[in-house]
């Protein structure tokens, strides 16, 4: 928003122009402890594998590991940097905006039988050894293939919607876009980019965990299979890392629920699939 460089306005002007104060200009944000970062670390894997568990269940098992009191305002404070505040039965990596239009969930009792029916987008908190990043995705429902994945180190709308157009600029245009309620999803900004398409724009149902359930397993699989594990140094190595996984998980990850066939075999229908062949016999 500030252009340093602009030789016409300075910056001190711009600071006015855009009714901010200067210390802006100074204001470094403090970094999370190493302690801090070892607690999140412990939090996000627990919520992963709990999503049922709510700050003060969070508390009370990571006090028994440790051996020592933890305050519940810090539990609360580190669970809301990392988006998972349990407000809803839910883990919830974003924050609605009562602002924003919300949009009925459209996937009640629909069978999803074809690729490119129904995509699905999430954000998920990555912890790292010094840090942590936020990892979103685009997911076909039928298929299970990541159709494009992004890293940031903050949750805004161009981190969002970046990875969407990645989306669609290699394999076109759903016919329902699924995702949850945060405002990154819901602004605007976000929604626009399906003008002018027969896409159809459907949200999770406020506190229903099992609405975007395909995605949310996702984020299981690539935390208990290569996050956790692997231990990322900083964000090269992640990238790294989660490249080399979705293209495992896309290309040679065999799926139970897929006959299994992977997910590309499934997307682009490579082979007479184990499973195409089972939906066809239950057609």
């Amino acid at each position: 928003m500030l252009d340093r460089e602009n030789e016409t306005v300075g910056i001190i002007r711009q600071c006015t122009l855009l009714s901010l104060s200067p210390s802006v200009l100074y204001y470094h944000a403090k970094p999370e402890s190493e302690e801090n970062l070892s607690l999140m670390k412990r939090i996000d894997e627990l919520c992963t594998l709990r999503p049922f568990y709510g700050a003060r269940r969070v508390q009370q098992k990571l006090m028994k590991e440790l051996d020592r009191k933890v305050n519940i305002k810090r539990i609360r404070r580190l669970m809301y940097k990392m988006g998972i505040i349990t407000l809803y039965p839910k883990k919830r990596t974003t924050t609605p905006n009562i602002l924003h239009k919300k949009y009925p969930y459209l996937l009640r009792n629909t069978a999803i039988d074809r690729v490119n029916q129904v995509w699905s987008m999430d954000i998920t908190y990555i912890p790292m050894r010094h840090g942590f990043m936020y990892l979103t995705a685009v997911i076909d429902w039928h298929s299970r293939k990541v159709l494009s994945w992004k890293l940031s180190n903050t949750m805004t709308v161009e981190f969002c919607k970046s990875c969407l157009q990645n989306a669609i600029d290699h394999f076109g245009t759903p016919e329902i876009f699924n995702t949850d309620q945060g405002c990154q999803f819901t602004s605007v900004k976000f929604t626009s980019i399906w003008k002018g398409t027969s896409t159809q724009i459907s949200m999770d149902g406020k506190g229903r965990a099992i609405d975007n359930v395909f995605i949310e397993r996702l984020w299981r699989s690539v935390k208990y299979e290569n996050i956790f594990p692997n231990a990322y140094q900083n964000g090269s190595d992640l990238f790294t890392g989660l490249f080399e996984y979705f293209h495992f998980y896309n290309s040679e990850r065999i799926h139970q629920a897929l006959g299994y066939d992977t997910p590309d075999e499934i997307y682009f229908n490579t082979k007479s699939s184990n499973y195409l062949q089972t939906q066809k016999q239950n057609a």
